[in-house]
């Protein structure tokens, strides 16, 4: 199999597959020689650049997905009339943004962060599978830790957590809101003064 056959397939598998393509389940596919899944998204995404078209390859939860450009968003959101779509309120994006940056964290963390109770938020996220439970603290009780999920950055569309923006570029981009302010000085308070001990989570 020469490299342009090999290159076809890789996209035709990418157009198919419904969630990331790995270079893991790219080497149970073929059985000879094992096309390097990354290269092989790099020189695709050239030939889509070459000839202008409207989606591309990107790296996402640590696979490759085949995707529509930013700008064509809106156009497919009037076809899809967002149904399908994962919608999430102003509560779980606060709690899942807190979970995402300090993870793994207690709900009593979550809880003094946003100064509200989070039981029902976290039961939807764990329902959305956005958040899973990690293991268990050390404090009093051994509270439940949540960490984020493959489906948490596909749905964000990065490829790592280390993707996010730091808490610092947040903060310069919301000086203004005194409310978010206030929430981000606390949020950073927590990240320094709370520790969890690694012996004390589940493999």
């Amino acid at each position: 199999m020469n490299n342009t056959e090999a290159k076809k397939i890789v996209e035709a598998l990418l157009f198919a597959s419904p969630e990331p393509l790995t270079q893991k389940k790219i080497n149970t596919i073929f059985h000879s020689v094992t096309p390097d899944l990354k290269k092989m998204a790099h020189e695709l995404n050239d030939k889509y650049a070459m000839g202008d078209h409207s989606f591309e390859i990107k790296s996402v939860a640590g696979g490759y997905q085949l995707v529509s450009k930013p700008e064509y968003k809106v156009y497919i959101s009037r076809m899809l009339n967002r149904s399908g779509k994962i919608t999430l309120s102003k509560a779980s994006l606060d709690s899942l943004a807190i979970i995402a940056y300090k993870q793994p964290l207690g709900r009593h963390d979550i809880d003094a962060i946003r100064g509200v109770d989070s039981s029902g938020v976290l039961k939807n996220l764990l329902n959305k599978n956005l958040i899973k439970i990690k293991g268990r603290g050390s404090g009093p009780g051994r509270p439940l830790l949540y960490k984020t999920t493959e489906k948490f950055l596909e749905y964000f569309g990065i490829n790592r957590i280390s993707d996010l923006p730091k808490l610092k570029e947040i903060s310069e981009l919301v000086e203004s809101d005194a409310g978010l302010g206030r929430q981000i000085a606390v949020f950073n308070e927590k990240n320094e003064d709370t520790e969890i001990s690694k012996d004390s989570i589940l493999k």
